[in-house]
C-alpha cells in the first residue's frame, strides 16, 4: 500500500470509528489486513471478525479472527455482532449480491446493532484511475467498480428493520458515511 492509500484508509476509519461503541463485537466486511481492529483498540472492542475474499488464509490478529471468504457464506450461522462495518467495500459488490444484505444484516446483528458503511462518490472512480496511472495509489480492485451510485445506499436496508441515524459527506464531498441502526 502506498502512502496515499494508507492516508485515505485511515481517514475513512477515523470518520467511521466515531460510531463504533465501546465493547462492540465487530464484523468488518472487506477487512483487508485487519487494520481497523488496531485502530479501535482504545474502544476495547470484543474479539471480532474480519472478512475478505482477497485474504490467502484464515489467521488471527491478536484476539480477532481474519477469514478468507465472502459475506455471508464465511460467517457461522450462530454468530452475532454489535456492529457490521463496510468501509469502501459496497461499490465492489454486485447489486444482485447486495439484495441479500437486508436479511443477512438483520440475522447477524444484535438488537440495536449498527451497520457502518462508507462509499465514495461516483466522481472518485475517475480520480482513482488517474492517481493509479500516476502510481500515487495502488488502487485496490478498481476493476470491480461498476458505477455504484451513492443514493443506492439509502434503499439498501428496509426502513421497517433499520433506521438511518447518520449520513454525512466527508473528504470534500468525495466520500459518504452511512450509519444504520437495527430497530429491535
Amino acid at each position: 500500500m502506498k502512502f496515499l492509500d494508507r492516508f485515505l484508509r485511515d481517514y475513512r476509519i477515523n470518520v467511521a470509528s466515531r460510531y463504533v461503541r465501546v465493547n462492540d463485537k465487530i464484523l468488518d466486511i472487506g477487512c483487508f489486513d485487519g487494520y481497523l481492529f488496531e485502530k479501535l483498540a482504545k474502544k476495547n472492542i470484543q474479539a471480532s471478525v474480519g472478512l475478505d475474499p482477497l485474504l490467502k488464509n484464515d489467521s488471527k490478529k491478536g484476539i480477532h479472527t481474519l477469514l478468507s471468504g465472502k459475506f455471508p457464506e464465511a460467517i457461522s450461522d450462530n454468530e452475532t455482532f454489535d456492529c457490521i462495518v463496510m468501509l469502501a467495500v459496497l461499490e465492489h459488490i454486485p447489486r444482485e449480491e447486495q439484495k441479500q444484505f437486508n436479511s443477512q444484516f438483520d440475522k447477524f446483528l444484535k438488537s440495536k446493532g449498527r451497520v457502518i458503511i462508507t462509499v465514495p462518490s461516483p466522481l472518485v472512480d475517475h480520480i482513482l484511475v488517474v492517481l493509479s496511472k500516476l502510481r500515487l495509489i495502488d488502487g485496490m480492485s478498481l476493476d470491480e467498480h461498476y458505477g455504484f451510485e451513492t443514493k443506492e445506499v439509502f434503499t439498501l436496508l428496509d426502513k421497517q428493520r433499520f433506521k438511518l441515524v447518520k449520513y454525512k459527506k466527508f473528504q470534500l464531498g468525495l466520500n459518504n458515511l452511512f450509519v444504520f441502526e437495527k430497530l429491535n
